[in-house]
């Protein structure tokens, strides 16, 4: 049996799969792979280099240093206006979220990890998903982590990155094509949630992204080979107010979040694995 770790994106929201980590980890599962796209990208970094209980410490710490410092999406309004008019393309620095991945990762490499890490990125140039299978930790997650009109795009080797959520949120297929035989698949909750038609500007591309999104979600679990169990454990501590506008500057909750998530995967667990 091939087990793989899914972790999907979803910002602020990804702290929820450190519940999920918990839980997996305390049940001694333990991934032979580990894929993830956006947060879910840095979440499945730090699992893939430690995948024991002890990162559930790093992780919580991590997450509650975001939600003290705000530092990563947390710049004065004027300073973003002012970046987002001489960029054209982007409100925030990157700068803040590679120092925390670089005093987290250091210049790690994908081929030492002990469980293979796979990143997914868009690019560009190639108009194509990407996949960082070898070379620098950090640089792969942070082009997995570039949310467009956010953060810039990363420039690697050459070419262009923007989030992997764009062509791939949750690749429960793509562990699937890889071996995987039991996947494990830690989302955010969103999928869960019923879409409603927009009614302002800035909901249209939310609701576009959630169809894509969800679609290929679904149809990848439908499309699943005979004998691969898929496991998609259930999210807690979010609702409808996470998709406002600046929900991504909001880490207020994150240990709810994880304590509520942790205890409804536990649940999970006990009910499906025992």
């Amino acid at each position: 049996m091939t087990t793989a770790f899914v972790l999907g994106g979803g910002g602020v929201l990804g702290a929820v799969e450190v519940g999920m980590l918990r839980a997996l980890l305390e049940r001694d599962i333990r991934p032979d792979l580990v894929l993830g796209t956006s947060i879910g990208a840095l979440n499945g970094a730090m699992v893939a280099r430690d995948p024991t209980l002890g990162v559930i410490e790093r992780l919580t710490d991590l997450w509650h240093a975001a939600d003290g410092s705000r530092d990563v999406y947390g710049e004065w309004a004027l300073r973003t206006v002012s970046r987002a008019v001489r960029s054209g393309t982007h409100i925030y620095s990157p700068e803040p979220l590679k120092k925390r991945l670089y005093n987290e990762l250091g210049d790690v490499q994908f081929e030492d990890l002990p469980v293979p890490l796979q990143v997914c990125a868009a690019n560009i140039e190639r108009a194509a998903e990407h996949w960082f299978t070898t070379g620098p930790v950090v640089e792969a997650v942070i082009a997995s982590a570039a949310v467009p009109g956010l953060l810039p795009p990363a420039e690697i080797d050459g070419e262009h990155y923007l989030d992997g959520g764009i062509v791939n949120s949750i690749p429960v297929g793509r562990a699937a094509a890889l071996g995987a035989t039991r996947i494990f698949v830690l989302q955010v909750g969103r999928i869960d949630r019923p879409l409603t038609a927009p009614k302002r500007p800035w909901e249209v591309a939310r609701v576009s992204f959630e169809i894509a999104r969800r679609h290929r979600f679904v149809r990848e679990l439908s499309e699943l080979p005979e004998g691969v169990v898929a496991h998609v454990l259930p999210a807690a501590g979010t609702s409808a107010k996470d998709d406002s506008l600046l929900a991504h500057r909001d880490f207020s909750g994150i240990a709810h979040r994880i304590e509520s998530t942790y205890a409804a995967a536990v649940a999970y667990l006990d009910e499906h694995l025992s």
